[in-house]
């Protein structure tokens, strides 16, 4: 075999729940690669601590779901979209459970019986208990059993550690049309730079949390994904709607760590350094408001009082309840002497999902032929302008199932998968100034925390837009001068999901759902809300 040529009928690029899910579903019917940056289970699934929601209670209804979801999207959800993705759910989980996945039993279910009992967690924005969970590590539970399985299938082949560089579409290769055929892949342990060549290319990628410089997001989510379909030429939409989880833990020694929402589910209260509660003064839902609220409302108190963090209090619970039902924040609290069921937790806000991202179509489509998206790197139309917690899990197992039946009908009729060129670089050298590269990216994520975080203006963000636009030309610069690393990659990736973020944000002048700006502070009601498209101009 070509090492430097690689041929497929499907191309997954991302490893979390959404390409791992698309990748099974596939393996009877394709030969099947999946890339992964780093290795197969580091990614946001894995760390993803609530659930999937989905209504699995006699009480609860899908029109309760989808109202929700709705009012939480703020008017920019795609109401059909919706009623799909929640009337998918209980098939969704049920696959998930048929895969292996150990969900979270009720006390007095044994799991023996052939329709077990779940514990359903309830989490902001949602008017029932539907957050079907894991105790509370459900990304991980899903994660690790469905590497499990890839890995032991035949027609799925793993590359880990590589990384994808840019797509190869109609224009790059001067063919007639416009369709993706593949894409350059960095191997970044070899070093080498391969060509996947595939019938199909599914982009998986995951968001970009790492474009702020508080994240609850591991280190691989630099929004690769949305930029190469971007360069490619496909349309963005609703970049400017970045979700910042209200909790995470707030410690020098606790990286990223995020404080499930499921907390306040059961009870726990917020409080300032004082011991007061403060939440009913922003929502009358209090700790269980959605997201957008929440954040805004801690950000506002420790800009009010001047203070580092909020406190997350949960010792109305028992120890025994809190070991059982969240272990691993317990255990990891415990190890930095925090005893969550005697003393109250630091949290603060940190960016955490990327709610716009490449548009898509029910089938996970894009606007270019033979190239899909799906999971947190599209913009759907499930998520609006807020996402309602637990419906990102549930987003990537549908929209995995959807795209797996296009795919495989268009698997029959579709092109046969083509010879690409290689990758030049006989133009280039190795790098001298690699702190360039970690300099800009620190850049980047310091004054888009400062300018373009919870709290927006039109001065902070026109200072954000004049420096990213001073940073891509550097960058630029640099990209075309050296050998490609895996940090230039995501430096360059970075730099183009926070141009649009910012560009997009610019362009909204009202305040709705997570995009709030001190300068329109009142969302604008007189017509029915507006997605913010971008489309890339490629000649």
């Amino acid at each position: 075999m070509n090492l430097d040529q690689q041929q497929h009928d499907v191309l997954i690029i991302g490893s979390g729940a959404a390409g791992l899910s698309l990748a099974l579903k596939l393996a009877d019917h394709a030969k099947i690669a999946v890339l992964s940056k780093d290795a197969l289970i580091e990614g946001a699934t894995f760390y993803a601590q609530g659930g999937v929601s989905a209504v699995l209670d006699e009480h609860d209804s899908i029109e309760s779901h989808v109202e929700d979801t709705l009012l939480t999207g703020a008017g920019l959800c795609n109401a059909d979209v919706v009623r799909y993705v929640v009337a998918q759910a209980h098939k969704s989980v049920d696959w998930l459970v048929e895969q292996g996945v150990n969900f979270t039993l009720l006390n007095d279910a044994s799991g023996s019986g052939s329709n077990p009992r779940y514990h359903l967690h309830q989490e902001g924005g949602h008017s029932h208990r539907r957050i079907i969970h894991a105790a509370d590590a459900t990304g991980k539970a899903i994660e690790t059993t469905l590497e499990s399985l890839v890995r032991e299938n035949p027609d799925i082949e793993l590359f880990e550690h590589h990384i994808a560089i840019d797509l190869i579409t109609s224009q790059k290769i001067s063919k007639p049309g416009n369709r993706c055929y593949g894409a350059h892949v960095l191997d970044i342990k070899n070093n080498k730079i391969h060509v996947f060549s595939a019938k199909n290319i599914v982009l998986a990628s995951g968001g970009a949390g790492k474009a702020y410089l508080y994240t609850s997001n591991p280190d691989s989510c630099t929004g690769d994904g949305i930029a190469m379909a971007w360069r490619a030429g496909c349309r963005i939409a609703n970049m400017e709607f970045i979700q910042f989880h209200p909790t995470c833990l707030y410690h020098p020694h606790a990286k990223s760590f995020l404080i499930s929402e499921a907390l306040r589910g059961e009870g726990a209260k917020l409080i300032n350094v004082d011991g007061k509660r403060f939440m009913h003064r922003y929502d009358n839902r209090e700790e269980l408001a959605p997201r957008d609220i929440v954040a805004r409302a801690i950000d506002h108190e420790m800009k009010r009082h001047g203070h580092d963090c909020v406190y997350l209090d949960m010792t109305h619970k028992s120890e025994m309840f809190i070991k059982q039902h969240f272990p691993t924040i317990s255990r990891r609290c415990l190890e930095l002497g925090i005893d969550i069921s005697r003393q109250p937790i630091p949290v603060v806000p940190a960016a955490h999902y990327t709610c716009g991202g490449v548009l898509i179509d029910k089938n996970g489509q894009t606007d270019i032929p033979g190239l899909y998206a799906i999971g947190e790197v599209s913009c759907s139309g499930l998520h609006g302008a807020n996402r309602m917690a637990s419906n990102s899990l549930l987003e990537c197992v549908v929209f995995a199932d959807a795209a797996y039946r296009h795919i495989r009908q268009s698997l029959v009729t579709g092109p046969k998968t083509e010879k690409l060129p290689v990758w030049d670089e006989s133009r280039v050298t190795d790098s001298d100034e690699e702190v360039v590269v970690s300099h800009n990216w620190d850049e980047i994520r310091r004054f888009m925390w400062d300018y373009v975080g919870i709290v927006r203006t039109t001065k902070r963000l026109q200072r954000a837009q004049h420096r990213i636009k001073l940073l891509q030309s550097e960058i630029a610069d640099y990209y075309g001068n050296f050998r490609i690393t895996k940090d230039l990659i995501e430096l360059r990736n970075l730099a183009v999901v926070a141009d649009l973020i910012i560009e997009s944000a610019l362009k909204r002048k009202e305040s709705r759902g997570l995009h709030y700006s001190a300068d329109y502070p009142i969302a604008n009601l007189s017509e029915p809300g507006k997605n913010t498209i971008l489309k890339a101009n490629i000649s």
